[in-house]
């Protein structure tokens, strides 16, 4: 879920948009089964740092629970690990349904490839930009379900802190990096921070002049996803529908439009350089 889509009609598909509200709604209601059962309310439960309105919305389903939120609260109520050992699915709860199946696989990618033209990836994007991203949105997001979708993209960027480090490598549309999505300064984070990951040993980042008079990516964004035996996939998503495919039929052309894509575009070196100076022109 880069910058918004609905349902997926890949080869591999996901869980059904409702499921997360679902499984929150169940997790809510075992939650509060658990603090009654200890014989509190929700305004006692704010002693473990999270105040009631924000209990009573975890409770309702109507809001994804931090990490840090279960563990408190599983302590303070006596759980005995039982909302901790559902961690993992609320965790995967941050995604829409059919985002679901390519987040697990992006975290699992021993090499991950990504061609953007419109924003910048969404693991490399900064807090700031990615909630002026979901701000874009139309129809308008409420600001609860913008700063879930903060959070779950940030979780994303753990991929970059993993061992053994994976091979990542972008290409970006030099307009990408030229609109102010957020204001100015939301726009300086975001290039200072591709300037750090291009840095990177295991990240390769390149730009796609906008006056190159050959274009392999005309058909728009796509990421391909490489992992541990050998197998291949490719992720993609435009307007209210998305896709992931395994079948090689598929997955091979859209290596091969990369490979071009990377020869068309500056090199790793330019690239941080123009960068650069475009952080000097802001």
């Amino acid at each position: 879920m880069e910058s918004g889509a609905d349902s997926g009609a890949g080869v591999e598909g996901g869980a059904g948009a409702d499921s997360n509200g679902e499984f929150l709604r169940c997790f809510g209601r075992q939650m509060k089964l658990l603090r009654e059962a200890a014989g509190l309310t929700q305004a006692q439960m704010g002693r473990v740092g999270y105040g009631e309105a924000q209990i009573a919305a975890v409770e309702q389903g109507r809001r994804i629970p931090r990490p840090e939120l279960v563990d408190a609260v599983d302590r303070e109520v006596g759980g005995r690990g039982v909302l901790v050992a559902m961690k993992g699915e609320v965790a995967k709860a941050r995604y829409p349904g059919f985002f679901r199946r390519y987040a697990e696989l992006e975290g699992q990618a021993v090499e991950l490839h990504a061609y953007s033209d419109h924003v910048v990836k969404g693991i490399l994007q900064t807090e700031e930009y990615a909630r002026a991203v979901f701000r874009m949105w139309r129809p308008l997001l409420d600001e609860e379900t913008i700063e879930q979708g903060v959070t779950a993209r940030m979780e994303r960027r753990k991929l970059f802190a993993r061992r053994p480090a994976p091979l990542l490598s972008f290409v970006i549309e030099e307009h990408v990096l030229q609109r102010p999505l957020g204001g100015p300064e939301v726009l300086r984070g975001q290039l200072e921070q591709l300037l750090l990951y291009g840095h990177e040993r295991n990240v390769e980042l390149q730009v796609m002049p906008t006056r190159r008079d050959e274009h392999a990516g005309l058909a728009g964004p796509f990421t391909l996803i490489h992992l541990a035996g050998q197998r291949r996939m490719a992720y993609m998503e435009v307007q209210d529908t998305s896709a992931l495919y395994s079948d090689s039929k598929k997955v091979s052309p859209l290596e091969a439009t990369y490979r071009v894509l990377a020869a068309q575009a500056l090199t790793p070196r330019e690239s941080l350089a123009f960068i650069q100076k475009l952080l000097g022109e802001l």
